[in-house]
């Protein structure tokens, strides 16, 4: 037999055999679909070589000894098809051990998650389902609870989505990107990175039935932005009116040959059976997610503080590996998508994911302005539980500085910006403040990079402050007045009372008044002189006293031999506001004394 009797080549390949560009199986239909690796056969006669799937009769291609086409065989009866004998098994059956996680305490159950979850009490979802035509920003201004729960449109019509055809596979992925790209490929039953993964070598993977994996693996961070695969890939149009990078980021610091955070396009591909423990999307951010083909079961937690607390202290820790966070938390909740679904999913929201069957999903990550505070406590816990900067969201504190920026040059020019984003500024220069104040304590390099931080960041604290309708005492958040407050509860100014401007931040100037009128009445009235002696001395420790003893309209006048002369001034003041004019009248009056000699 050839030595080349069993060989495998790409669909693509053609010719002389199955190396050569030119040959057909002479067997395959015209619109037969040729799979990523074909195994081949040579018929030991004639030498003309065929698909085994098409020319063999369902044994292992890698048992044939001796292999003759059919009308070699009609051609001569003595010729005859021969296998090798197989090697002897034990029937006995056998555990395969990861001998490399046992190593570190990890075990090699893929189904681990599943046995855990076993028995526990988890809740049918309520949130949300949307038509794609109604998740616009009127929605997400109108409506106070929007991107605040998960909501799921079952549909993608009217959603500004763009997706690639529902049979779209790992074999597609492979040719688009080319199949000796790296992949990042996760073991499930470690929950931790397999290295050398290929795109080739994964699209084989995901061609095997699912009784021939091995073992269970998943595809969670393929990034496809700039690549022929972005080209059928638009995120959601409420997506791409929020995401802080499509927004604030400079576009001409964007495209080919420029670096900057790419995590909106992301393809995920997982098999049957395979799961993702529980997380937070990096830096609390919110994530779009179409189920191209296949399904997905989500497990949700809610961010709220209590529950956040819980997930940093089960995170990173041995809790991690013995632990349900379900057992740590309120309550967990179930939502189950299928193929054409769209889910998205607000900031912070912690949640692992379960793959029922061989599943395709494109997705994508995005910050925004309408829940900066949970965003920035993610952060916070990424950075106390120490997460590797590789798993973080990329150029975080940069990106914050642009959207910085763009907010204090709206608050400057007045712009009518929603509650829930002012709020959310507030607590994005709370935070730059901080990142400043590491840079002050810096190196003197570092210091002249970021010589205009400061001042930015503090002017924005100012500027939100006034906006959210905190009285702007004190330059510092958490200066001794806010400290000395119950529960750190900051006064607020009432609707009459006007904001305070005594203590500017350096480099501010206030809008000055646009013009002002002075009206002066003056009055000349004799009255009594106080009783006591006629003060004498350049001493001032008499003088209130004295005065107030005597300053009454209602005294006698008559012989007193004192002089008042009483001068009221009244001065009215006008200037634009950011929602309309402040007119400030002040009245002051000024007394001369004067007496007789």
């Amino acid at each position: 037999m050839s030595s080349g009797a069993h060989k495998s080549r790409s669909p693509s390949a053609k010719g002389n055999g199955p190396d050569s560009s030119e040959e057909t199986c002479p067997l395959c239909a015209p619109d037969v679909k040729l799979l990523r690796k074909e195994d081949w056969v040579e018929c030991e006669a004639c030498n003309t070589w065929y698909h085994w799937r098409c020319a063999g009769n369902g044994e292992d291609v890698k048992r044939v000894a001796k292999w003759f086409c059919k009308s070699c065989l009609e051609a001569d009866s003595s010729r005859t098809v021969t296998f090798k004998t197989p090697a002897r098994k034990s029937t006995r059956k056998r555990n395969v051990q990861d001998y490399a996680n046992l190593e570190e305490g990890l075990g090699s159950d893929s189904k681990r998650f599943l046995h855990m979850m076993q028995g526990k009490h988890i809740h049918p979802d309520s949130f949300k389902r949307m038509n794609g035509e109604d998740v616009t920003l009127d929605w997400l201004q109108e409506d106070e609870t929007a991107m605040l729960e998960p909501i799921i449109i079952e549909k993608p019509d009217g959603l500004g989505l763009k997706m690639p055809p529902s049979d779209f596979t790992a074999d597609d992925v492979a040719s688009e990107l080319g199949e000796h790209t790296a992949v990042e490929v996760m073991d499930v039953a470690s929950q931790s990175d397999a290295p050398g993964w290929t795109l080739g070598k994964w699209a084989d993977y995901m061609e095997q039935s699912p009784e021939k994996r091995e073992r269970i693996y998943n595809v969670i961070s393929l990034e496809v932005s700039g690549t022929k695969i972005a080209e059928m890939v638009i995120p959601p149009k409420i997506v791409r009116d929020l995401d802080w990078v499509e927004t604030f980021w400079p576009s001409t610091r964007k495209g080919k040959g420029n670096v900057y955070p790419k995590v909106q396009l992301y393809c995920l591909m997982g098999v049957e059976t395979a799961w993702t423990d529980w997380h937070i999307d990096f830096a609390g951010s919110s994530v779009y997610y179409h189920i191209l083909s296949g399904s997905k079961v989500f497990y949700f937690i809610r961010p709220t503080p209590t529950n956040l607390a819980a997930y940093e202290k089960w995170s990173g820790s041995d809790l991690q590996n013995q632990t349900w966070l379900g057992d740590m938390v309120d309550a967990v909740y179930k939502v189950e998508l299928t193929a054409g679904n769209t889910m998205i999913i607000p900031a912070g929201w912690i949640h692992a994911v379960y793959t029922p069957v061989d599943t395709m999903v494109f997705g994508g990550n995005f910050l925004h302005s309408y829940n900066i505070a949970t965003q920035i406590r993610v952060r916070n816990i990424e950075i106390a539980t120490q997460v590797p900067k590789k798993f973080r969201f990329p150029m975080f504190s940069r990106l914050s500085w642009y959207v910085a920026d763009k907010y204090l040059k709206d608050f400057r020019n007045h712009a009518d910006l929603p509650h829930r984003v002012v709020e959310g500024i507030l607590a994005l220069a709370n935070f730059l403040v901080s990142e400043v104040r590491i840079l002050e304590n810096g190196n003197e390099q570092s210091k002249k990079e970021g010589k205009d931080a400061p001042a930015v960041a503090r002017e924005l604290r100012w500027r939100a402050r006034l906006a959210v309708g905190y009285s702007s005492e004190g330059e510092d958040e958490g200066s001794k007045q806010d400290r000395s407050r119950p529960n750190g509860v900051k006064r607020k100014r009432s609707d009459s009372e006007a904001p305070m401007v005594s203590s500017l931040f350096k480099n501010f100037r206030p809008k000055k008044w646009d013009g002002s009128i002075q009206r002066t009445e003056n009055s000349e009235t004799t009255i009594a002189k106080p009783n006591g002696p006629k003060p004498s001395g350049d001493s001032d420790e008499w003088t209130s006293a004295w005065l107030d003893d005597g300053n009454s309209d209602e005294m006698d006048v008559e012989g007193s031999g004192v002089q008042l002369t009483r001068r009221r001034e009244l001065y009215t003041k006008v200037r634009k506001t950011e929602k309309g004019v402040e007119r400030q009248k002040i009245e002051r009056t000024v007394e001369n004394w004067d007496w007789d000699e």
